[in-house]
């Protein structure tokens, strides 16, 4: 289980992410408030974070941070618009991570073979396990 800290980390990065075009559509937000009731973090504390970011935290498991990549993924497709911007802001928050630089690449070219770029869980997964064998 994660600390109630980490979870906002979590999410504070998801609205950086979110902003990195300058703005946040209602669809973006609706997509963060899911994400925030499936962690069990309130809209009042998702409101703050949008004033005031949380420090971050770094997730330890390889498993915890291959489900964040594929929540910013997630949350970049759900106004089924890219922008070069936040696909290399995702490449570099991936890296970031400590994520494979192949398997981020192949996910990001990938996810167009799908409907709304939404790459499953199952096929994510793999390309990374691809990777780390």
């Amino acid at each position: 289980m994660k600390s109630y800290q980490e979870k906002l980390s979590i999410l504070s990065e998801m609205i950086a992410f979110a902003r990195v075009d300058y703005s946040m559509k209602k669809s973006e937000f609706r997509f963060l408030l899911t994400v925030a009731n499936n962690l069990g973090v309130n809209k009042d504390a998702v409101k703050s974070l949008l004033r005031k970011k949380s420090p971050e935290v770094v997730l330890k498991s390889q498993a915890d941070r291959i489900v964040q990549f594929h929540r910013l993924l997630l949350l970049m497709n759900i106004d089924q618009e890219q922008h070069s911007k936040e696909i290399q802001r995702l490449y570099n928050v991936g890296l970031k991570m400590g994520l494979p630089p192949a398997a981020i690449g192949q996910v990001l070219e990938i996810m167009h073979n799908y409907p709304d770029k939404v790459v499953p869980a199952d096929v994510l997964i793999n390309i990374f396990k691809a990777h780390y064998n």
